[in-house]
């Protein structure tokens, strides 16, 4: 079964809008803190401040989380033919039209697209973070490698004669 389509007839949505999500100064420095990452861009409202940002700014990185938790909403409306478990993180990507800053509310656009590799879904997620003027703030993008739709063929035993030993 396709992505988006499902056996009652009833068709699952490869794009999803999430949000608001809150961009808090607490938040930014724990994610920095287990980062290990001491820039005090990312505590110190004045250190961001002299950098030209209007407040404390989110690691880079930080945007790749609030995507995870976009894509597994848009995931969970897919029907269960479309598993991701057992998959595969093949990829990501982030581009930064800029950083994200404490005090912003982003909203974030999802998009998954479903092809094949190696007979095997073959997911991509697009997840396009937006402020409140509407301005684009990051892109990510996912690459999910999932499990065979079909079982492989069991093996056959390297021993053909059947004995006991190994």
């Amino acid at each position: 079964m396709a992505v988006g389509a499902t056996a009652g007839g009833t068709v699952a949505p490869t794009t999803l809008c999430c949000g608001p999500y809150a961009i808090e100064r607490l938040r930014i420095a724990a994610f920095a803190a287990a980062l290990g990452d001491p820039h005090p861009a990312y505590t110190d409202p004045a250190a961001a401040r002299a950098l030209g940002h209007p407040d404390v700014i989110a690691p880079p990185t930080y945007l790749a989380a609030l995507a995870g938790h976009a894509e597994d909403q848009l995931l969970r409306r897919q029907p269960a033919s479309v598993t991701v478990e057992g998959a595969v993180h093949r990829a990501q990507t982030l581009r930064h039209a800029r950083p994200a800053h404490a005090g912003d509310t982003l909203h974030a656009t999802v998009h998954l697209t479903a092809t094949t590799l190696a007979g095997r879904p073959l997911l991509t997620l697009d997840c396009e973070f937006r402020d409140e003027a509407g301005a684009r703030v990051a892109t990510t993008t996912s690459s999910l490698l999932c499990p065979a739709a079909a079982p492989r063929p069991a093996r056959r035993p390297l021993d053909t004669t059947e004995s006991d030993h190994p």
